[in-house]
């Protein structure tokens, strides 16, 4: 593995490093090495998560060894326990946080992928590590209670066993391992994961966490191992509150409960038991009840406004139910021991309660832990008090009670972040692909971040369509402002041009819309509908779904996941084109979800998400804002709540587009339906790589004509590589033809994106494909005022079309290959031949050949899965490859496809070739080209851009004879001979002939 030297530090890289990812490890190692804080924007795909792990853990190992490392000094030394524990507390341990633990399995995975290896450990909820028969059958509060009334009667034996089995196995977390490999030993072994999990962490060099564990007070706690300064109040919890009446009853009831239960246990016990006496509980249900009453007596003027007040009066307020510092603490130690009587009383068997439900009387004690944190007010100036009506449910209705929310929203979440100044942490770094405008963002932190980056983007111009459109097939313009939203005339404008980019973009399509209410008003609109200006008499709705099936995103998180499923089902349905997904900004679909290569090929943006400014909680936050900001001295940096509104609208829309284009070779289309993103203020605020893709289209027509040449483009640039790749596979270029009858060779499936770099891996993975030909012939959904493409070509003059190849996507370039032409004349030219010779590599150097199809699309190896398109003129017959059963290929089996077979393969798929590729008369060939095609993508994978342009240039030298044998075997033997490349020396070994093998097992290295 390379090693880069930045700043002083080796930095041992896994990989040939970008450029920018050595300017993203040197931004860190900046930081750490300063003591700054950073923040730092680089887009999805660029290899952030592995740069910041390399780039830490190199400066971290800069200062001496990790923790492991000291473990093998100790057994080899006997050294003292005390010296060693001295010198490793002066290390500072590093803290990785992510939002969700599958966003952390995959940052583990890459640690793998590296050289370092701290001694580390990972931190879950019980939901996740438990395996008590009947506690992990729990959820939330309730689980962990249930866990601490196990523990207390230490009636669980998993607990009892974690203790010494860490004592005995000294050397876990020396090796990268996530929750599912504590979650195994449990099971296993016996020892709980969650307390194994509790006691690793206090000696890691690297500990990786969710947020939740920094931010939550009760969660910081337990981190007690990590040397940090008044651990008490450090990341304090900013988090707002909404307090409903109707779990205020809830509250209520719970309590009435715990008086009914400690009268009970007293009467039987007979003796009075301190930690559970009904008259405290009688006391907490008293004061929640005046509490219910206090907040049924606000007197509200508006029901839009509501009542709103600074958010010292919170303690005015609660102080008139004698709830104040003094009776906080008592309150809620009564709160934690009643939660304990119900938990012993639902384990049991005495309190029936649905499975997983926690106790309400949990939220009223996280309330006042929020309000009366560190014992001060000071914390209250960044809130605001507020009461408002809420949506009677039926019971309500009936009693005649009022439904009320009680809130306490804090509008400055730099509060936790603030606390890390008057703490010793040495730096605070903070990454992700959608922070832009860094500015706004780092005023809403409320901490200084002298360190910054945004970095452009690893894929080249040509992989990337940005576009404005301002209009729709028939003029209308597209704004889905609040005025215009609700019109038949843009709704309909919509649909129809969401139909036009359903037929123009192969596979996967990503629909965001402002807000689930829109989205369900147009979806709604198209399935009752035609466009008033076509001469389709189908809706809106059908023609969508006759070129891609649709997924719908829905508002319920229970049925998320059930709506993934379907659109991966979707997408891998061979008798479509691809799927349709209909989702929201800010929704699930927009935050993290990786739909790379044909998961998504294209996303557009319908609107601009803004939130509704008759929200009291979006008006508030507006007025704070202005309010500081005018407070203001002149010349101080301050953001304002105008500022702020559009700021969140901004980074929506960047995150909503980051779910395509996640790696280096994958490309894909953005497309912003709103005359609004043609504003250079909103573009701005788009992410740094971005804007310099972004065009604006005043004409529908333009952007339908060169939305379908960019597809052309990336279809036929796929074509050329995979060609290159089946010249380097499928004839030898070390051998001789041999005739043999065309149906005697199947050539496997081929891979298209050969990866140069480990990429996070998408759940929607999938082998499509889409026509060169019938993009050409794809037609406006409004044929009455738009001319056809194929017309619109030859009026630019757009007959034959030379292609130049990308050198940044690893393939050849125009000087050392010859330039396909794809056009349709070309591929009539070549299906007018009957006969083209194929080779297959053979190990021992005997090779057979074949005449291909006479379509030779086919004939390179082209997929086992192909799908038709809608609206096809010319059908193709291929034989598929099944990936059912016994994965023989059938040859009774047949699909439709407009183009000539021109697929793509996952990269899955190599690790399933053999199990797909099933022998035809020509077994020995096929499995032979299997291995040829693992090889260069190992090849590819090891050398350099350079190198790899050389490799490939020698190979076609002496394909071409313009070299002898003997100077290219030593060449390549030359660019193999660097030790993470030795394997690629003994394998090429094969496919040397045996004249020559000799001389090449000279270079050979043991």
């Amino acid at each position: 593995m390379p090693i880069y030297r930045i700043r002083g530090i080796d930095v041992d890289f896994p990989f040939e490093a970008y450029d920018c990812q050595i300017v993203y490890m040197e931004r860190v190692i900046q930081s750490l090495q300063e003591s700054r804080n950073a923040l730092l924007e680089s887009p999805t795909g660029t290899g952030k998560t592995l740069c910041l792990l390399c780039a830490t853990l190199a400066w971290r190992k800069s200062l001496g060894p990790f923790s492991s490392e000291f473990q093998k000094e100790k057994l080899s030394q006997s050294s003292d326990d005390a010296s060693l524990s001295q010198r490793r507390s002066s290390y500072p341990t590093i803290i990785y946080t992510s939002r969700t633990h599958s966003q952390l399995k995959q940052v583990i995975r890459e640690l793998k992928a590296s050289n370092y290896r701290p001694k580390m450990g990972i931190l879950g909820s019980r939901e996740q590590m438990c395996i008590h028969d009947k506690v992990r059958t729990l959820q939330g509060s309730a689980q962990n209670n249930a866990c601490y009334y196990l523990r207390k009667k230490r009636s669980c034996r998993h607990h009892c066993l974690a203790s010494d089995f860490m004592k005995s196995r000294p050397e876990l977390g020396n090796e990268p391992f996530d929750i599912e490999d504590l979650v195994n030993i449990g099971k296993t072994e016996g020892p709980c994961p969650y307390y194994m999990s509790r006691d690793l962490h206090k000696t890691v060099d690297i500990l990786f966490s969710p947020y939740n564990y920094l931010i939550d007070p009760a969660r910081r706690d337990s981190l007690t191992g990590i040397q940090w300064d008044n651990a008490e109040s450090i990341c304090a919890d900013a988090a707002s509150f909404d307090l409903p009446l109707g779990s205020l009853s809830a509250c209520i009831s719970e309590a009435n409960q715990c008086v009914s239960i400690s009268i009970k246990r007293r009467t039987i016990q007979k003796s009075a038991e301190k930690d559970h006496d009904p008259d405290n509980y009688a006391i907490l249900k008293a004061l929640l009840m005046k509490l219910e009453k206090r907040i049924c007596e606000v007197v509200i003027d508006s029901k839009e406004l509501g009542f709103t007040r600074p958010g010292l009066y919170i303690y005015e307020f609660l102080s008139e139910l004698n709830i104040t510092f003094e009776t906080a603490n008592m309150l809620t130690s009564t709160i934690e021991s009643g939660v304990q009587l119900l938990e012993e009383r639902h384990m049991n068997g005495h309190i029936n309660r649905m499975k997983g439900t926690i106790c309400r009387l949990e939220i009223i004690k996280d309330i006042l832990k929020i309000i009366f944190r560190d014992g001060g007010k000071s914390h209250a100036e960044f809130y605001r008090f507020h009461v408002q009506e809420s949506q009677q449910n039926v019971s309500d209705s009936m009693k005649g009670k009022s439904s009320r929310i009680l809130s306490w929203w804090c509008f400055n979440p730099g509060i936790a972040m603030k606390e890390f100044e008057r703490l010793n942490v040495r730096s605070v770094i903070m990454t992700s692909g959608t922070l832009s405008p860094l500015d706004s963002f780092a005023l809403e932190m409320s901490l200084e971040f002298p360190i910054r980056l945004e970095n452009p983007h690893v894929v080249s111009r040509s992989q990337v369509w940005v576009g404005v459109v301002s209009r729709g097939p028939s003029g209308f313009s597209f704004n889905s402002s609040y005025r215009n939203r609700d019109s038949v005339d843009y709704k309909q404008e919509l649909g129809n041009a969401i139909v036009n980019f359903a037929r123009i973009v192969p596979d996967g399509l990503l629909v965001f819309f402002p807000s689930y209410y829109l989205m369900n008003q147009c979806i709604e609109c198209w399935r009752n509908m035609n466009h008033a200006s076509s001469t389709d008499l189908s809706t809106i709705w059908e023609r969508i779904c006759k070129n891609k099936q649709p997924v719908i995103e829905p508002k319920e998180s229970q049925l998320f996941g059930s709506a993934i499923e379907d659109f991966q089902a979707k997408l891998h349905d061979r008798s479509t084109s691809g799927a349709i997904f209909f989702a929201v900004c800010r929704g699930k679909v927009s935050e993290g979800l990786d739909f790379a290569d044909h998961a998504g090929r294209a996303v557009i943006v319908t609107g601009m998400p803004f939130s509704m400014m008759a929200d009291p909680k979006i008006r508030l936050k507006r007025d704070f804002l202005d309010h500081r900001a005018s407070l203001q001295k002149k010349g101080q940096k301050s953001l304002t709540g105008e500022e702020w509104y559009v700021q969140q609208a901004t980074r929506a829309v960047n995150q909503a587009i980051g779910r395509v284009i996640r790696h280096r070779h994958d490309y894909g289309a953005i497309i912003f339906c709103d005359e609004r993103f043609a504003q250079r203020s909103h573009q701005e605020k788009m992410s740094l790589w971005l804007q310099p893709h972004v065009k604006t289209y005043s004409k529908f027509g333009d952007v339908v004509f060169t939305l379908t040449g960019f597809f052309r483009d990336q279809v036929s640039c796929e074509k050329v590589e995979g060609n290159l790749k089946d010249e380097l596979i499928t004839e030898s270029v070390l051998g001789k033809e041999i005739d043999h009858p065309n149906e005697n060779l199947i050539l496997p499936q081929r891979m298209v994106h050969l990866h140069s770099e480990r990429r996070e891996s998408s759940a929607f993975e999938t082998t499509r494909g889409i026509s060169v030909d019938s993009i050409e012939g794809i037609l406006p959904a409004n044929k009455s005022t738009l001319s056809s493409i194929t017309d619109m070509g030859k009026k630019s003059g757009g007959g034959k079309k030379s292609l130049s190849v990308d050198h940044k996507r690893k393939v050849l370039e125009d000087d050392e290959c010859k330039v396909v032409d794809w056009t349709a004349d070309h591929i009539g030219s070549e299906r007018k031949s009957s006969k083209t010779k194929v080779t297959a590599p053979s190990s021992l150097g005997s090779y057979v050949s074949s005449e291909a199809d006479p379509h030779p699309e086919q004939a390179s190896g082209f997929p086992p899965r192909s799908y038709p398109l809608s609206s096809s003129s010319d059908k193709q017959q291929i034989v598929p490859f099944s990936s059912e059963g016994d994965d023989r290929c059938d040859s009774s089996r047949s699909y439709e496809c407009r183009q000539p077979g021109l697929g793509v393969a996952s990269s899955d798929d190599l690790t399933r070739r053999k199990s797909h590729v099933q022998s035809h008369p020509q077994k020995d060939g096929s499995s032979e080209q299997t291995r040829g095609s693992a090889f260069l993508v190992k090849v590819k994978q090891k050398l350099t851009e350079a190198e790899y342009r050389e490799f490939v240039g020698l190979m076609k030298a002496l394909k071409l004879k313009t070299m002898k044998i003997v100077p290219v075997l030593e060449s390549i033997a030359r660019l193999f001979s660097v030790p993470d490349r030795l394997p690629l020396l003994q394998s090429f070994r094969d496919y040397v002939p045996p004249k020559y093998k000799p001389f090449y097992e000279k270079h050979l290295v043991d």
